[in-house]
This record gives C-alpha cells, sequence and structure tokens, in this order.
C-alpha cells in the first residue's frame, strides 16, 4: 500500500504557524523516575495540559483554518469518541463556526458536557464510534455541513503532526517517538515529521481494540470489535489514508493489555501527579512493557487527561490491583470467639492494612463448625503480597489467593 500524494514535513510546519495563536505549546519533560524504569531516558509530551484537554484541538483548528471562509460559515459536524469533537467544538466557538458532534452511547459524561459548554449541538446515537461515524455522514449532507473526520483528512493530520515539531525543537537528540494510537490520525501526523528528521516512531494500541496494529501487520485495512477501558483509541477500522502514510513512516505498533495502561496511568499520578486518560497512556505503557529499550532518548505522548471521574476510580483500582499492590486472599476459621481477631492481629503486627473482610457463614465457602473469610489488604508489590500469604500459612490458616478485584469495603 503506497501514497499517491500526501502532505508533507513543509505541510505540517505551515499547520504550525497557522494553528499557533490558538493552541497550548504544551511542555516536554524528563521523567526521572519513569527513565529509571524504563532503561532510557523518557520525555513526557504533555497534551494532557492542552486547551480541552486532549491532541485532538491541534487537527480540528487546522482544518477549519484550512476551509475555505464562506464554507465554513454553514458550519461542521463530525463524529467522536469525546476529544476530537470537544477540540472541534473549541475551535469552531474560537472562529465563529457551527458546530454539530455526534457521540456514541459509551461516550463520557464528561466529555458529553465539555462539548455542550463549548456551544457545539451534540447528538449521541450509536453504539460505538463506527457507527456514530455513519450517522454524522448522513446528517452531514443532509444539513448542507462540511464533515470533519477525526482521523482520515490530510489537514487534520498535518494538524496533528505540529506535535512531534514541539516535540523535536524541544528535545532535538529524541531518537524515538512513541504515541497512541486509534484511527491513526495522530501517528500519521507525527511520521510526517519523522520520516523527516531520522526519527524512529512506534505507535501504541490495546489489545482490545487492535484495529491499526493488525492492520500494520496485514499491510491492508483489518476491521475489530473493540473492547477497552482506552475509549480515545476504541476504533474498530482505521483509515486507508493514515495506514497508507503509517506503513511510509511508522517503525512498528504495538499493542499492550489494558491492565499495563491502568498501571502507567497510577504511575502517572503517583509520581508525577498527572492526570492522563487510558488511552492517553497507552504509549507509556508501551514503552514500559517492552523488554527492552526503544531507544536512547525516548519522547512519549500523553495525548490527553479527560477521563470520566466514575472510570478514574475503576481504572485507578485495576492499576493498583495489576501492580500487585492489593493482595485479596480467602481463609477458613473455627467458628469460635478469638479467631478472627488471631488472624488480624498477624496482619497488624506484621504492619500490613486490612482494606476489606468479608465473613460467609453460609452458602459453599463453609462447613460445620467453620466459617469462610475473604481478606483484601494493602501491599507494596508482587513479592510482598506472596510473602503475606506465607505468613497467614505458617500462623496456620489455610489460605489461598483470589482473582485481583480491588478494594471492595465502599462498593
Amino acid at each position: 500500500m503506497t501514497v499517491t500524494s500526501r502532505p508533507g514535513v513543509a505541510t505540517v510546519e505551515a499547520a504550525a504557524r497557522a494553528i499557533a495563536p490558538y493552541v497550548r505549546r504544551t511542555p516536554l519533560e524528563r521523567s526521572d523516575a519513569l527513565s529509571g524504569m524504563a532503561g532510557c531516558d523518557v520525555y513526557l509530551k504533555l497534551e494532557d495540559l492542552q486547551h480541552t484537554g486532549a491532541f485532538k484541538l491541534r487537527g480540528a483548528l487546522h482544518k477549519l483554518l484550512s476551509l475555505d471562509p464562506a464554507r465554513r460559515a454553514k458550519g461542521v459536524l463530525t463524529a467522536s469518541a469525546g476529544n476530537h469533537g470537544q477540540g472541534l467544538a473549541h475551535a469552531a466557538r474560537l472562529l465563529g463556526v457551527p458546530a454539530h458532534v455526534v457521540l456514541p452511547e459509551s461516550v463520557p459524561l464528561a466529555k458529553l458536557v465539555a462539548i455542550q459548554r463549548a456551544g457545539a449541538e451534540a447528538v449521541v446515537s450509536g453504539m460505538t464510534y463506527d457507527e456514530s461515524h455513519a450517522i454524522a455522514l448522513r446528517l452531514a449532507k443532509e444539513k448542507g455541513v462540511t464533515y470533519v473526520h477525526a482521523f482520515d483528512d490530510d489537514d487534520v493530520i498535518a494538524g496533528q503532526g505540529t506535535l512531534a515539531l514541539e516535540m523535536l525543537a524541544d528535545e532535538p537528540a529524541l531518537d524515538t517517538i512513541v504515541v497512541p494510537v486509534g484511527g491513526g490520525g495522530l501517528l500519521a501526523g507525527c511520521g510526517l515529521v519523522t520520516s523527516a528528521r531520522g526519527v524512529r516512531l512506534v505507535g501504541a494500541q490495546s489489545d482490545g481494540a487492535p484495529a491499526f496494529a493488525r492492520s500494520f501487520a496485514a499491510r491492508r485495512v483489518t476491521e475489530v470489535a473493540p473492547r477497552t477501558i482506552a475509549d480515545g483509541i476504541a476504533v474498530g477500522r482505521p483509515a486507508e489514508r493514515t495506514l497508507a502514510l503509517a506503513l511510509e513512516t511508522v517503525s512498528e505498533v504495538r499493542t499492550v493489555p489494558d491492565e499495563a495502561i491502568a498501571r502507567a496511568l497510577l504511575l502517572l499520578l503517583e509520581r508525577h501527579k498527572l492526570l492522563a486518560e487510558p488511552a492517553g497512556a497507552a504509549a507509556l505503557a508501551a514503552v514500559l512493557e517492552s523488554e527492552g529499550p526503544l531507544g536512547k532518548r525516548v519522547g512519549v505522548v500523553i495525548s490527553g487527561g479527560n477521563i470520566d471521574p466514575n472510570l478514574l476510580g475503576k481504572v485507578i483500582q485495576q492499576g493498583l490491583a495489576s501492580a500487585g499492590r492489593y493482595l485479596a486472599f480467602r481463609t477458613w476459621l473455627d467458628d469460635q470467639p478469638g479467631r478472627l481477631h488471631a488472624l488480624t492481629g498477624i496482619l497488624t503486627n506484621a504492619r500490613i492494612n486490612i482494606l476489606h473482610v468479608g465473613i460467609h457463614r453460609v452458602g459453599p465457602y463453609t462447613s460445620l463448625g467453620r466459617v469462610g473469610l475473604d481478606v483484601i489488604v494493602d501491599t507494596r508489590d508482587r513479592a510482598h503480597a506472596l510473602s503475606v500469604l506465607d505468613l497467614v500459612r505458617d500462623a496456620g490458616f489455610p489460605a489461598e489467593e483470589l482473582p485481583d478485584t480491588g478494594p471492595q469495603a465502599d462498593q
């Protein structure tokens, strides 16, 4: 698959000049903590600090600025999982353009409200982004307005690529850049820059929504049914345009499990006090999950921070659990006074914080004269969790580990 005509780095440079008055030049920060974990110098491009909380504003603005003024004045319409819609709504408000956004029913409430506050008309229709996209194309035709695709558009792609220009201007020694991938607009835009500068480009995608990774490997568009916590990159089918550009400019596209994305999000919170949405943490997850360093100086795009507060709590719990920061185990006690106190005393003496205790006096976990006990405790890491199990067993209590569930006490 090849591209017969395409924007180049000069197009991206022109886009950067056009959108400069409207976007925030987000910082590129070296992370000592993450560099130590990854075995290379890690630089974070903090697009979670961008206006609207995500990089999508760049492409949306460049598209609107590229339209003929008369055509632009009639209005624009798009389909979005959330961030592109926010970007287009904000750009339209800046330029005084009517905007309409079609969103899937799974859209996080925070993103829906942000789009409405920006003054765009929000239409919630379709179970997935791809269904919303089909509905939006029909509505754009009916309304006689311009459809602005989230990634299958040269102007949008060039606008997204401005992010890579900033990264290499701030740290010219970067040898690798890692970006999250959904439909591939950001990846393709960055590829226009990195290929001209001799920098390796790596895409990162959830293994629950691996459409681009599979398409890249097969060298043709492949469709999947996405299922991932990373709603911002939950795209079932990439565009021919973005895939073709990626095949010319991208070194590889990696997939990571949602558990790794949750751990990366948690690390950003703990080590840097940065709030990323799951899609925004996917590139960091790929760097940390790599068996070896992806380069010597690696730029990692934190693409957005628009996470629903309800999802945030669940993702943090998943991240803690998959990092070994919780231990959930089941044990059985003689149904006698003092036995529960003996168990909790052992844990307390070892300075182990107990998060939850559930007692089963009836049901399949009990027997005559015994009760079942489900316990969740805080642990430092996986090794510590295993040592806690040994401690309980050495004290004479049978114990079997339960699947990672996170704390249940407040649910």
